[in-house]
Parts: structure tokens; sequence; C-alpha cells
């Protein structure tokens, strides 16, 4: 994902600059050695998506109370970023956002461990909103993120992968979290029961696009941009989208069985991602991701004009224009 628009963030600007101030402080501990693993990994160069949509959802239709929300937005983006670091680890990653892993520099136990830890930590500062509702969320997410990626490991390198297991997955891995982030900024700035459904609704579909962008990128851009392989979910056994949609249209004449049984396998690669490119399926994948964008708009229907409002709108269009 390309640099954010200033404006899209404009509503909640300080508030942002407060995040990464407790995400930085994060690793402000007492051992040395944790201290350096911890700043290596949360000083990353995220866009904090997820916390921008806690913190603008909360300022919608909530009495906006700093104590109480910047710790939970802090909290959502280290349980994103605590997920990163264990899927690269299971994935056996060598990069991410352009520099080497954690697991690639310490090796997968610690950085298992390192993920364990921003777990924990994410927990604390979510908990200190004192809401029972968010500390249930937050719970009822990670079981969902676990689910996504369990299901992903069980079903990876195999033709079987369709629209209905993608879209179950991408669900759990991705948008659950997004819908995380709209909802707990309702509930923990006291919004309106109908408001807090309208901004989970709009967080889901939000997400759902995001990955759906996401994976259209991993074919569509190079490897400096991705700060990883192209067409690494392919690379790693799992059907995304595009690779879905060329599976659907060409079922007995694609090279993806070939890549799964490692047969010629860079040659295959490099096909599939020619087939893709050249061809009607990004297109529709964008068209996809943009009913997902609709859907997460009209939720936001219910709530009075406002810069918050207007920023959520266009941040779900500029998701759609990553294209360009």
């Amino acid at each position: 994902m390309g640099p954010l628009k200033n404006s899209l963030f404009e509503p909640v600007e300080k508030e942002i600059v407060l995040v990464e101030e407790g995400i930085e402080a994060v690793a402000d501990v007492e051992y040395a050695w944790l201290a350096e693993l911890l700043n290596y990994i949360v000083v990353s160069g995220g866009k904090r998506v997820r916390p921008a949509l806690t913190l603008l959802s909360g300022k919608i239709d909530g009495h906006f109370d700093l104590e109480v929300i910047i710790p939970v937005a802090i909290g959502i983006e280290l349980l994103h970023t605590a997920t990163l670091v264990h899927d690269d680890t299971i994935d056996l990653s060598s990069r991410r956002r352009g520099k080497p892993t954690a697991a690639s520099v310490w090796g997968g136990g610690i950085a298992t461990l390192a993920g364990d830890y921003l777990f924990s930590k994410s927990a604390q500062m979510v908990s200190r909103a004192n809401s029972v509702r968010a500390d249930r969320l937050f719970a009822e997410t990670l079981m969902a993120l676990c689910t996504g990626e369990l299901e992903q490991s069980f079903t990876s390198h195999s033709e079987n992968q369709d629209r209905q297991t993608y879209f179950r997955i991408i669900g759990n891995k991705t948008a659950a979290l997004f819908s995380m982030a709209t909802e707990a900024g309702a509930v923990v700035t006291g919004a309106a029961e109908e408001a807090v459904l309208a901004l989970r609704d709009y967080g889901y579909n939000l997400g759902m696009a995001f990955q759906i962008v996401d994976d259209i990128l991993d074919f569509t851009a190079d490897e400096k941009e991705l700060g990883k392989p192209v067409a690494s979910d392919l690379l790693q056994g799992n059907l995304t989208l595009p690779s879905i949609m060329l599976k659907e249209r060409q079922p007995d004449d694609n090279p993806i069985r070939a890549i799964f049984e490692n047969r010629d396998r860079e040659r295959k690669l490099a096909l599939a991602i020619e087939m893709i490119r050249n061809s009607e399926i990004v297109p529709a994948c964008y068209r996809v991701a943009q009913d997902f964008t609709a859907r997460a708009c009209e939720a936001l229907k219910i709530f009075p004009e406002s810069p918050s409002k207007r920023a959520l709108f266009e941040l779900a269009d500029y998701l759609i224009d990553r294209q360009q």
C-alpha cells in the first residue's frame, strides 16, 4: 500500500501521534535484548490504518475520551503487528516491508515468543478501557485470526481452494481485525448500539476489500513495491482471488498444479503471473473489491455529516485507487 494521503487521517492526526508514541513505548523495557527485539518489530513503517479506524469510529458517534481510546488503538495495532510476526514465522518469509523479518534475524522460536509477548501487551492495552465488551471482542478477534491462519495452513497446496474458502479465510485473517478496530472504537466511547453495528459492518467490508486489493497487488506490483517476492501467496501454496479466477477460467490449462507439485516452478510461476496480468482477471478482482467498499460506505449512511465520516468514505475510495 502506497503512502496514505494526509487528509485521510486529518480528523485524528493529533491522536495518531499519541498512538505512535505509545507503540514506540512498548520497546521501553528493562532488558536491552528484549528492547532491541521489540523496537525492531514495532518501529516497522506501518501505515497505522487500524488504529486510525478506531479513532475515527470513536469520533463519529461517541463521547471521545483520549484516556480510553488511545490505549485501545495502540492495542489493536500491536495485535496486528503480532499476527504479522507469527505469519512470517509460519510462512518462513524472509522479508516484510522491505526488511528482514524478525524470524530471519533472530530465528523462529524467538520470533514466536516475541509475537506472544505482543499479543499479551495488546490485550493489556485494550483492558485499560475497562470494557468487558471490548475485552470479549479482543478474544473473539484473536480466535478468528487463529482460525483463519489454521484453515489456510490446512488447505494450502490444494487445488480445491475456492472462492468460498478464500472469503472465509480473509474474513477471519483480515476483515475480523478491521471490524474489531471500528467496533471497539464505537464501544469504548459509548456510541449507540445502531452505530456500533454499523461501524462493525463498515470495518468488516473495508477489511475484505483491503485484502482483495492486497492480493491483486501481489501479482501486479513489483518486488520493490511489495517488499516481498511477487506472487508470494501462490509460492506458499495459497490461492487468492486472482489465482482462483485463473483456475475458474482455465481449469485445464493453468500452471497452478505444476507450481504446487514443484515442477518447473520458476517458469510456471512466471507464466501464472503473466496470465493474470494479461487478462480480465485483475479488473474482475477490483470489481469484487468495489462491491465490498460499496457495502462499507452504505453502512455509514446512518451517520450525520462530519470530518470523521468523510475520512472513512475517502479511505474506502483510496483503497480501490491503489490500482493506479
